[in-house]
Formats: C-alpha cells, sequence, structure tokens
C-alpha cells in the first residue's frame, strides 16, 4: 500500500515538474529541421538552378 502511494507521489511530481518545464517554453520558438531536410533542400536549389546535383 505505501509503495502504490510512493509511485503515485513520484509520478505526481513528474507530471507538475513536465509541465513546468513546457510551460516555461516560448511559443515562437521554431521546430528543427528533420535529418535529410537540407539534402532534400540543396536537391530543390540545384534543380532550380539547372544544375544537376553532384553524387
Amino acid at each position: 500500500m505505501i509503495r502504490l502511494l510512493l509511485v503515485g507521489l513520484f509520478a505526481y511530481a513528474t507530471y507538475r515538474v513536465t509541465m513546468r518545464i513546457i510551460e516555461e517554453v516560448p511559443g515562437d520558438v521554431a521546430p528543427l529541421d528533420m535529418p535529410g531536410d537540407e539534402r532534400r533542400a540543396l536537391r530543390r536549389q540545384s534543380a532550380t538552378m539547372g544544375v544537376e546535383p553532384k553524387r
């Protein structure tokens, strides 16, 4: 019974800490690009310039 209470308290404390951290993040943060997006952007840029990408 005491173990269940301790696990519940730990879960609640973890939840509160997580929510506080999430609230502190400003809303205007741009998400990071996914890996591989740079390669895709370079491919598009090369295509618009009429140049074949080097491999």
